[in-house]
């Protein structure tokens, strides 16, 4: 099997939901991601790249008909390039570079752009008409697909014993190390600002006025949180719950983009590699704990490496709720200082069909930065999965 190098790997800034991109088109977003990507690699021909891979949650309306075709194109890449939508709910982007890396090492392609997008500002969670089959609420786990994710949430909270003040530190500090490494500037490198020309209508004059704007960093980390103020927020799925807005991850914008390459096309057009794929697991859980997916994907995949948490430098578990994180962390016990260390999507913010790729590029950068070997990227995922992807610092 042939090696899958990762040799680009950006992001746009991630908005809060009716936020900084609430204006913004989701493919907007990823036209961003797309641009920036290639600008890493300015040595690389376009034209030689072959398909692009983008995950997206919710692929209908301006993020619908196949909006990586539609997005690669609008950001320049070769009629030539292929494009292809997937979704696996907030694992998409992770499945887009775990099908990139795979063509890769298959040997059936050398050059591949993988990512994912998500505009949940602008197409609201579970899409503007679902539909789901009746026969669903004739199963044992219907209640959480007809309420949504929360209650799975509450579900594990319930079966692993943790409480509302375990729930709300996590998400304290998933505040304060995202608002640390802002301001240690350790996001630069990972992002690609997103810059748009508005247009500001004078009621005095009735003219409008042309303004380029450019945003620069996440928008959700908030530094005027503390323990005192998530405590007084109300259980929002359940009136006698544990889990909060406020210990739950963000509605967000955002989107993020990696170039793959094989061995020889990394030779062959001088790339510098990032990292090494190494390799991916998904399983399923059932519905009602969700949240659990990591516990089953994440132990086959390390063995199958022969690689054991210990020797993680760097692991990114996606928090969709605080309560999942800590139910995970009572499986599988991750090292603490190594388990999301700039902040997760409490903080940062959870684009569905984006959050595995961006968590992926907050990884391999990390890793780049601290020196680090091994990195974990893993989520879990709606309907009852869970996804694990295993990298190396090259």
């Amino acid at each position: 099997m042939k090696t899958a190098y990762i040799v680009a790997a950006t992001r746009t800034p991630v908005g809060k939901g009716r936020g900084q991109f609430a204006q913004v088109r989701a493919d907007t977003l990823l036209i961003t991601a797309l641009r920036g990507a290639l600008a890493q690699v300015p040595m690389l021909d376009p034209e030689a790249i072959e398909d692009v891979v983008i995950g997206c949650a919710m692929p209908e309306g301006e993020q619908g008909l196949n909006i990586a075709r539609s997005a690669a194109v609008l950001a320049g890449l070769p009629l030539s390039a292929g494009a292809m939508t997937v979704n696996r709910f907030c694992a998409s982007g992770l499945s887009a570079i775990q099908m990139a890396a795979e063509r890769i090492q298959l040997g059936s392609a050398d050059l591949m752009i993988a990512g994912g997008v998500e505009s949940m500002s602008r197409i609201p969670m579970m899409g503007r008409h679902p539909a789901p089959s009746p026969l669903i609420f004739e199963t044992p786990f219907h209640t959480p697909l007809a309420w949504g994710m929360g209650a799975t949430a509450e579900n594990l909270a319930h079966q692993w014993n943790i409480s509302r003040l375990e729930q709300d530190t996590v998400a304290l500090e998933s505040h304060q190390r995202a608002l640390e490494a802002q301001h240690q500037g350790f996001f630069e490198a990972e992002i690609t600002p997103v810059t748009l020309l508005q247009h500001f209508l004078d009621l005095n004059t009735g003219l409008t006025t042309p303004q380029e704007r450019t945003w620069h960093q996440d928008e959700g980390p908030r530094a005027d949180t503390s323990l005192e103020i998530l405590a007084r927020l109300k259980p929002a799925f359940h009136v006698k719950g544990s889990v909060t807005a406020g210990n739950s991850s963000q509605i967000s914008d955002g989107a993020a983009a990696l170039i793959l390459a094989s061995e020889e096309a990394v030779h062959h057009h001088g790339l510098t590699p990032l990292a090494r794929v190494l390799g991916f697991s998904v399983k399923g859980v059932p519905p009602e704990i969700m949240g659990i997916g990591p516990v089953k994907a994440v132990p086959p995949l390390l063995s199958r490496h022969g690689i054991s948490l210990a020797q993680l430098d760097w692991i990114e578990l996606n928090e969709a709720f605080a309560a999942q994180v800590l139910a995970v962390q009572k499986n599988l016990a991750f090292d603490p200082v190594r388990l999301n260390p700039l902040g997760g999507a409490i903080a940062l913010g959870h684009p569905l069909g984006a959050s595995g790729a961006i968590r992926t590029t907050t990884l391999i950068h990390g890793l780049r930065r601290t020196n680090g070997r091994y990195g974990l990227v893993t989520l879990c995922v709606g309907m009852g999965q869970g996804i694990a992807g295993l990298f190396e610092r090259v």
